[in-house]
This record gives structure tokens, sequence and C-alpha cells, in this order.
């Protein structure tokens, strides 16, 4: 009699390393989804310019990545309809429709998903792979945040460059170098831990 060996579905992004089940999937959007908000709340305003630091860009980085394409833009659209709807989940609790930032949350879902395919595909398991992914996730997120921003606020597109991406060039490398070392020792983590059982 022979055995047959089955080949496991290979893990593609972090969040396939949880269970499958539908109680599962919703945890995780939701969780997403909370992370976000909750890194929303670290927020500093600035005088010139009507888009607050916050740690939101940080949250997309690492939920797109974790989740995969399809779960993160779930999560980030349930961030951004929930926020819309009254959730106070935005920078600094608010709620409700930005006219100045909404682009930067439609930013948020295209990132996410852009994110988690990038991951899908081993973008996340090196340092070198994942801070780049990271970056070009960020970029996503300023190019719809800084053109929503120019028409929101009617300048010219260099001001809301300087406005709506300048302030913030520092802070978000440092969020993409943070995201793009947690990804890979996460999966150095997991590989670890199922060596071991």
């Amino acid at each position: 009699m022979s055995t047959v060996a089955m080949p496991t579905q290979p893990r593609r992004v972090l969040a396939d390393v949880v269970a499958r089940s539908l109680l599962a999937e919703v945890v995780l959007v939701v969780g997403a989804a909370a992370l976000v908000g909750a890194l929303a709340q670290i927020s500093i305003h600035l005088s010139f310019t009507p888009v607050p630091i916050t740690g939101q860009t940080l949250g997309v980085m690492l939920a797109g990545s974790a989740l995969g394409w399809r779960r993160a833009g779930l999560a980030m659209l349930l961030y951004l309809a929930a926020g819309v709807a009254g959730v106070p989940w935005f920078a600094s609790h608010a709620s409700g429709y930005a006219v100045a930032t909404f682009g930067y949350l439609i930013g948020f879902v295209v990132a996410g998903a852009a994110l988690g395919w990038v991951a899908s595909l081993g973008g996340d398991r090196t340092v070198t792979k994942a801070v780049v992914a990271m970056a070009v996730g960020d970029a996503i997120i300023f190019i719809f945040g800084v053109t929503w921003l120019k028409f929101a606020i009617h300048v010219t597109p260099l001001a809301a460059i300087k406005d709506g991406f300048t302030p913030f060039l520092w802070g978000e490398l440092i969020k993409a170098g943070i995201a793009g070392v947690a990804l890979p020792s996460s999966w150095r983590l997991v590989d670890r831990m199922t060596r071991k059982n």
C-alpha cells in the first residue's frame, strides 16, 4: 500500500496562518480596521495644513501586508465606511466626511489591497523587499491624498504637495521602516514556531 503525500496549501500572507473559518476572517478584518482606528488617535495637528500627522498609515502598511489583498481591502473599506457612518475612529476621534482629507482614506483602501497583493507574492519576506513595498504603499496613499487635497482646498499642485506630503515625508519613511522590519520578523517567528510543532 502506497501513501500519497498531499501538498499543503502554502501560507501566502501572515493571516493564512490563522485557522480558516468565517469567524477568523471576520475577526481579522474587523481587527485590522480597529488597529487603523486606534493608530489614528495618535494625531498631531499642524497649523498650516488640514492634514494631521497620525499613525494610520503604519496600520495600513501592517494590515495590508499581513492580511492579503481581499481581507485588507475589506478592512480598509470597513474603516472608511464605518467612520463616514459615525464611528469616531478617524484622527482625533473624528467621524463623518472630512472633505480635505478624504483622499487619504480612499488611498488606504487601494494601498491596503496593493500591499496585500505584494505580500501574497512574497514581498514581505525580506526586510529590503518589505521596506520597498511599504514605501510604495505609502506613496499610493499620498497620491490619492494630495490629489484630493488639491481640489478640496483649491490650491496649486505644488501647494498641495507642500501641505499634504512634504511635512510627513520623514515620519512616513520611519513607519515604512518599522513595518518593513516587522513583517519579515513575524514570518521568522511563525517559521520557528512551525518547525517546533
